[in-house]
């Protein structure tokens, strides 16, 4: 007896099935819609880039490049010597300065890469050059859309551009983190990018308006928007300093994570989650205090503008968003009902992010939402949509209905209706039972006094009304049946 394997979806990763596939439709089709309707635009970046791409603009030092990238190299450089001879050497230097690279197991060679450029992330820059000089580029699974939305920003010279480019995009994001309850390892995000000449606070505050246009057309309505300001190359690295003299005098009382990231991002500890360290956090310095007269000066005018347009806000000086290319204005969304874990879209102002990547003084700003975590939130708070259905089932009865029924099933296709025509004959009740399992609205009826009589029975299938008509009058009563649906959804 043969032993077949049983293949499922890879841990953090799932299938989104029917009905759930439309859901997710619909809040797609509704931010393109919303986003058009500010002048924003698609772009679609490839789902893997460059890998030091990232390392730039998001940072070698946060936990997405330094722990949850997928990461990997062009198979054919698995077996090319200088490769190997370069990652012996790599090894040697790694076991002399204690690094403990020495230890990982070298079961597969694709491991090895993977721990080897994550190592030299951070390592002195000629090992890091002797290295790529072996294995050629590296590339990774996008872990987020905004360095790639840069990158093609600059590479086809969007800059010359009139105006600000303002740009929206909707894809799968990868990261190697541990899945919880809306997170997952391929996960998926709709965001929109400002980039252009001008850092205007009234861009910051449109940003923030389309973002929660879109949330109360889906009904993600039990939602709360906090925003601060993390100032700019002037302010921030002196409280960052600041921040990090006074965490080094409460090293001991800090987690793993926090005391590594005194050193490498202090700003991450004030994002920090544990209990424990809450009253400590509590206690540290506010950049609210230390921001220059411009930062200042702009977030006064950001609070302004978001007062003119009716926004509610509440301020909060511990966010300070996880990736290193934010400066001033930060935001983020929460929901209720997704636990401690509840920001279901963050972001906020890069104005040197471009430069950082090799293009022209750009300023930029933009958000990510968490696709997975917004439609939970829908789905726990009970305001889901009216979905697109099944609209009409055809009963045929009798081998000389199949060529009328095949013709009207196209016309009503045509017209925009969902039509659900069985290959097969079936018994008149058995096609009942078919079309209200499959939720069909109405099931049309065609049978040889139909065919004779040039008509049709059309059947509502919640009240079991029926009607007898002609094809014309088949497409007005259904046309007028949706637009009277449409009007009540909006009403």
């Amino acid at each position: 007896m043969t032993d077949h394997k049983q293949f499922r979806a890879i841990r953090g990763t799932r299938d989104i099935l029917p009905p759930n596939s439309s859901l997710w439709n619909w809040f797609e089709r509704t931010a393109r819609e919303v986003f058009e309707s500010f002048s924003f635009r698609e772009m679609r970046t490839p789902i893997f880039e460059q890998t030091d791409l990232f390392a730039r603009a998001v940072g070698a030092d946060t936990d997405i490049v330094g722990k949850e990238m997928f990461t990997f190299a062009d198979p054919s450089v698995l077996s090319d010597p200088k490769f190997l001879a370069g990652w012996t050497k790599l090894k040697e230097l790694a076991i002399a300065q204690d690094h403990g690279l020495g230890n990982i197991s070298e079961e597969t060679r694709q491991n090895i890469l993977q721990q080897a450029r994550l190592w030299t992330l951070g390592a002195h820059n000629s090992i890091r050059a002797a290295l790529e000089e072996a294995v050629g580029n590296f590339v990774s699974l996008r872990p987020e859309a905004t360095a790639s939305v840069v990158r093609a920003y600059i590479e086809h010279g969007m800059h010359a551009l009139p105006g600000n480019q303002k740009l929206y995009y909707v894809g799968p994001m990868f990261r190697r983190e541990r899945p919880q309850k809306g997170r997952y390892r391929q996960f998926y995000q709709i965001g929109a990018e400002v980039l252009g000449p001008s850092d205007a606070p009234g861009i910051d505050a449109e940003v923030i308006e389309m973002l929660l246009v879109l949330f109360n057309r889906v009904g993600l309505t039990r939602t709360t928007l906090h925003v601060n300001s993390i100032g700019c190359k002037e302010c921030r690295p002196k409280y960052v300093e600041l921040l990090r003299e006074e965490l080094r005098k409460v090293n001991d009382r800090l987690g793993a994570d926090s005391q590594r990231r005194i050193e490498t991002n202090p700003l991450r500890v004030l994002d920090s989650k544990l209990p424990e360290e809450q009253e400590i956090i509590a206690t540290l310095p506010r950049i609210s205090d230390h921001l220059c007269d411009a930062c200042r000066e702009h977030f006064a005018k950001l609070k302004d503008e978001l007062n003119l347009r009716g926004i509610a806000y509440q301020e909060n000086w511990r966010l300070v968003r996880g990736l290193d290319y934010y400066t001033r204005t930060t935001f983020e969304v929460t929901a209720e009902g997704l636990g401690s874990q509840n920001a279901v879209c963050g972001g906020g102002r890069y104005d040197g992010l471009v430069e950082l990547l090799g293009g022209p003084p750009t300023k930029g700003i933009g958000f990510a939402i968490g696709t997975d975590r917004a439609i939970l939130s829908i789905q726990e708070g009970g305001n889901l949509p009216k979905l697109p259905g099944l609209d009409v089932f055809v009963a045929r009865m009798g081998a000389t209905s199949y060529p009328a029924a095949v013709k009207i099933a196209r016309k009503l296709r045509d017209a925009g209706f969902a039509v659900e025509l069985p290959a097969e004959e079936m018994k008149f009740k058995k096609s009942l039972g078919l079309a209200d399992k499959l939720g069909a609205r109405y099931a049309l009826i065609i049978g040889e006094d139909e065919v004779t009589s040039g008509t049709f029975t059309l059947k509502r299938l919640a009240d079991s009304e029926q009607k007898k008509l002609t094809e014309s009058e088949l497409l007005i009563h259904l046309e007028s049946e949706r637009k009277g649906e449409a009007l009540g959804r909006y009403a």
